[in-house]
């Protein structure tokens, strides 16, 4: 299995991925609609032969109190296909976009995620950080510095991209 960077013809089975995954459409539509608003600042596949088992999505986030060259992104949607769920696919995803994340230069990335999942990639509550979301999530919005004193100087409301309530995510 390989990670890459999604590629043009991926996109019909990354959206089928997204909508197996998760059981709906919404986060299929979010990945369309932020890819169309060039706003999928990393976007990452895990590939068995020709087969796309899983994704990964980076797009920007704003936090209301952060220096002007600050740059932080949000992490999700992720999707496995239900039939390679529990193989250790997302796992890579996470550690392969995290990785091109901070290669990117950003500063830190965030995640509306399972509160048992993420911290193994270095994530915490994002509100020990005085970070909050429009979401009203508490123990599952989490964050991660990719630099260290990343977040000294941050806090408030973290904005995610408009597309997300656009496609009701």
């Amino acid at each position: 299995m390989d990670i890459r960077a999604e590629q043009p013809e991926d996109r019909a089975a990354i959206r089928s991925c997204n909508e197996r995954a998760f059981g709906r459409a919404a986060e299929a539509d979010v990945v369309d609609m932020i890819r169309s608003a060039g706003n999928a600042l990393v976007s990452l596949v895990a590939v068995d032969g020709d087969q796309v088992v899983g994704h990964i999505l980076f797009s920007p986030v704003t936090i209301a109190e952060a220096p002007a060259d600050f740059r932080a992104v949000s992490l999700g949607p992720m999707s496995v296909i239900p039939e390679r769920q529990n193989q250790g696919i997302g796992s890579r995803l996470v550690d392969a976009g995290l990785q091109t994340c901070e290669r990117g230069g950003y500063d830190a990335v965030v995640v509306l995620g399972h509160p048992s999942y993420y911290p193994r990639f270095g994530f915490n509550r994002a509100a020990a950080h005085g970070l909050h979301n429009e979401y009203d999530a508490d123990r599952a919005f989490m964050v991660r510095p990719l630099r260290g004193g990343a977040l000294a100087k941050v806090a408030g409301l973290v904005k995610y991209a408009r597309e997300f309530s656009q496609a009701r995510c």
